[in-house]
């Protein structure tokens, strides 16, 4: 065969090939595909970044943030001693509890703490009263029949409390209270009660020391049953963080009542009396 009849040949054979045919359903299928790939380019990116925090947040799995409220942040008990030094100070505080003996309606020593001008405990010692305890007041003063049955005896520690206030600045809320129950006697001048203190009382004739704490301090005490070492570090905290201002108002006080005293005139003898030994009182 020449080439020219090759070459004629692969000519009729190409004219003679015909197109393959489409399934006209896949054909529509392609176009469709095409369509949505080029309308939807470059927008994936667009639509993740548009999609809403909830979205956003169920696809990436991110945790969902708590509102403030909920946030856990340790509290800061402000009635906590600074340090831990135990040493007994110029001011000391004292807080006491009490069980009722007789009928019940009488009082009587059940516990009795002392704290220093850091709130470090100085003596804390539950009391055996005297007297047969009917009532223990356990839902205010917290003691039980088992805390008094290896207590310390009355004289005990009414000696031991005695040594301690010995010359030191006695704080306390309503301490004639415990002062009677102890059955000591303390000078006035050297107490600092945050119950009389009249810039706490505001023309009020008297608040308690869980109004006072929680008021002045931003504590919480006395939530039902007392803790007396809590509530003899209030007072304590009470006292220096008005102190200044405190011993100022005492000093005037005392200087007030020492010209008073001088200018008060002596009372004139009578006559028929002029011949007795009796001094002229004052």
């Amino acid at each position: 065969m020449s080439s020219s009849d090759l070459k004629r040949k692969q000519k009729t054979k190409k004219t003679n090939t015909k197109p393959v045919q489409i399934n006209p359903n896949w054909s529509l299928l392609q176009q469709k595909l095409k369509s949505d790939s080029h309308g939807n380019k470059g927008n994936t990116r667009k639509s993740f970044s548009n999609d809403s925090p909830d979205n956003t947040s169920s696809i990436l799995g991110k945790r969902k943030e708590r509102p403030d409220s909920e946030v856990d942040v340790p509290k800061i008990d402000p009635l906590t001693p600074v340090n831990d030094d135990s040493s007994l100070t110029d001011e000391v505080a004292m807080d006491c509890e009490m069980v009722g003996v007789s009928q019940g309606t009488k009082s009587a020593l059940g516990r009795v703490t002392l704290v220093n001008k850091w709130g470090n405990v100085l003596y804390d010692e539950f009391v055996r009263p005297v007297e047969r305890v009917v009532d223990f007041r356990t839902h205010i003063s917290g003691i039980r029949p088992r805390d008094l049955r290896k207590a310390k005896d009355f004289c005990v520690a009414q000696t031991k409390v005695a040594e301690l206030i010995k010359g030191k600045i006695l704080v306390g809320h309503a301490l004639h209270n415990d002062l009677k129950a102890l059955l000591l006697t303390h000078p006035k001048q050297d107490i600092r009660d945050t119950a009389e203190y009249q810039p706490f009382l505001k023309g009020k004739p008297r608040k308690s020391l869980k109004h006072l704490t929680s008021e002045i301090l931003g504590a919480d005490i006395q939530n039902g049953e007392h803790c007396p070492i809590d509530d003899a570090r209030a007072a304590m905290m009470l006292y220096q963080k008005h102190r200044k201002e405190w011993e100022k108002n005492v000093k005037d006080q005392t200087r007030m009542w020492l010209k008073q005293k001088k200018r008060k005139p002596k009372k004139k003898v009578k006559q028929g009396n002029a011949s007795t030994n009796d001094s002229p009182l004052v």
